[in-house]
């Protein structure tokens, strides 16, 4: 008979050690805390004190009192809405110029540039390391009456196509609206350049040999594969243009002319020279809501969420 060998017993398996006490779980709150309070002592805490400044009535000397007095909003709109147009209109045309000339310039830098790329960079970001104030004053030196660049402009006649487009009058380029624009085309095309590099550098050259390999020509590579590719850089770019364009007063003040005011010169004066608060605070309020607007509408044509 065969005898059955009995199996040894098993041993206890080992209880499994119990997860973890979660540490720090509060950690990431903690570290978002100062930017959260810099954010509302110095952004939501500003904002909240100019609303209740745009609803005020008074004066100076006898002081403002909250009335809730709403009618400010319209009275500084019907009054400044040239300033309101001519602001939207300067912001537009100076994101475009930038556009126009940073997008071949980040595809240079992105593409083309090689061992220099370091060095253009160096060259693009190099206005920042001088005050606005002064490389906005430096272009009454360019563009001032009898100058290389304006006696280049009238030979090649460019003033008399200005002149009968309303940018310039004669042969005078400083106080014009094409004095204004090329002062913030120069002081923004940084914020245009840069979006647009990183956002033509993230693309897969890959890509490209793929599209010379179906037989693409480099327009239609361009078309179909490169600028839809960038239209984050393109978006950002624009935004970062437009909006700090559109309330600036630095340009219109030292380039222009009292016909070339924009709403930011407005809102300085109302605050500073005028001290009428309420209205100051209200076309302020006005600006950032038809900015936000516009941007809102803006984001939703592109297509495109992911900016960069």
């Amino acid at each position: 008979m065969a005898t059955v060998t009995e199996a040894p017993p098993l041993a206890p398996t080992p209880e499994e050690p119990k997860p973890p006490r979660k540490r720090g779980r509060w950690t990431p709150y903690w570290l978002l805390l100062p930017g959260i309070l810099w954010l509302l002592i110095f952004f939501a805490m500003p904002m909240i004190y100019q609303a209740s400044t745009s609803v005020q009535t008074g004066s100076l000397e006898e002081g403002y009192k909250v009335t809730w007095h709403f009618a400010t909003y319209w009275d500084a709109l019907s009054e400044y809405y040239p300033q309101f147009l001519r602001s939207v209109l300067y912001a537009g045309s100076a994101t475009i110029l930038c556009l126009l000339l940073g997008y071949p310039l980040a595809y240079l830098i992105a593409f083309r540039a090689g061992r220099w790329r370091n060095l253009i960079m160096i060259l693009v970001i190099a206005p920042f390391f001088t005050s606005f104030l002064i490389r906005t004053l430096a272009w009454k030196t360019i563009l001032a009456d009898g100058g290389p660049v304006v006696g280049a402009l009238n030979a090649l006649h460019v003033l008399d196509v200005t002149s009968w487009l309303g940018m310039t009058e004669g042969d005078r380029v400083l106080a014009t609206p094409l004095a204004v624009v090329c002062g913030l085309t120069y002081n923004f095309l940084p914020f245009m350049v840069l979006p647009l590099y990183t956002s033509l550098e993230r693309i897969d050259p890959r890509l490209h040999e793929a599209a010379g390999d179906l037989y693409a020509r480099p327009v239609t590579t361009f078309r179909r594969v490169t600028f839809p590719l960038s239209m984050p850089g393109v978006v950002s770019g624009t935004l970062l243009t437009f909006i700090p364009a559109a309330g600036d007063y630095v340009n219109a003040d030292l380039l222009g002319s009292t016909d070339t005011r924009m709403v930011g010169n407005v809102i300085q004066t109302q605050f500073l020279r005028i001290l009428d608060y309420p209205t100051a605070a209200a076309l302020s309020f006005i600006l950032m809501a038809a900015i936000l607007v516009m941007v809102t509408l803006y984001i939703r044509r592109s297509g495109t969420e992911d900016l960069v």
